[in-house]
């Protein structure tokens, strides 16, 4: 879906500098086409709620030759550009956040551009470049562990292919049938 700079600015909430991050986010979307900008609620640590614009998509990491589409949500504070965006990686239910140098447990982003972060230098664009190299050199995300096929136990394999009858002395009468559906002759019975 094509975002204008008009539309994007009818999206943003009323604190923000609608002209100037309107122009940026329209730029970010031109370079990086997977994102999608979205205002919704976001909670602070604190609990402070806000409507915040994000830009929600994937964005390319070349890694180890291949490239990867990482889920990514960065949120546009209402003092944005004076203060950095709040970053996270958003794992599809495939997939688990790699805790490690530049993103949390929980998915925070936590680059040095964001902790040096000066308006007017830095922007949405560079920002994503910069998670895109960083992530090809520490990847945040990894496939979920899919759990090995259950093991049939010959035990269960067994009970399956057999039927036990109680004898009405109380002893068990079993028999297993064979392969081509013909029971086995009365020498092969196990009276238990």
């Amino acid at each position: 879906m094509s975002f204008s700079g008009g539309r994007i600015k009818k999206m943003l909430p009323k604190a923000y500098l609608h002209k100037h991050v309107a122009h940026e986010i329209h730029a970010t979307l031109a370079r990086f086409k997977s994102l999608e900008p979205v205002v919704d609620l976001y909670v602070y640590n604190d609990g402070t709620k806000k409507n915040l614009m994000s830009l929600t998509g994937t964005i390319p990491v070349l890694y180890q030759d291949k490239t990867y589409n990482i889920p990514v949500c960065v949120w546009l504070q209402e003092t944005y550009p004076q203060s950095a965006p709040i970053c996270y990686v958003r794992p599809t239910t495939e997939m688990m956040v790699v805790r490690g140098k530049y993103v949390s447990s929980n998915g925070e982003v936590m680059l040095p551009y964001l902790e040096e972060w000066k308006s007017g230098e830095c922007d949405l664009v560079s920002l994503l470049q910069v998670m895109a190299a960083m992530f090809g050199d520490f990847p945040p995300v990894c496939m979920q562990p899919q759990p090995e096929p259950e093991q049939t136990s010959c035990w269960l394999q067994f009970q399956r292919e057999l039927e036990v009858h109680s004898m009405t002395d109380g002893s068990l009468y079993m028999y297993i049938d064979r392969e081509d559906g013909q029971p086995f002759l009365q020498q092969n019975e196990t009276n238990c």
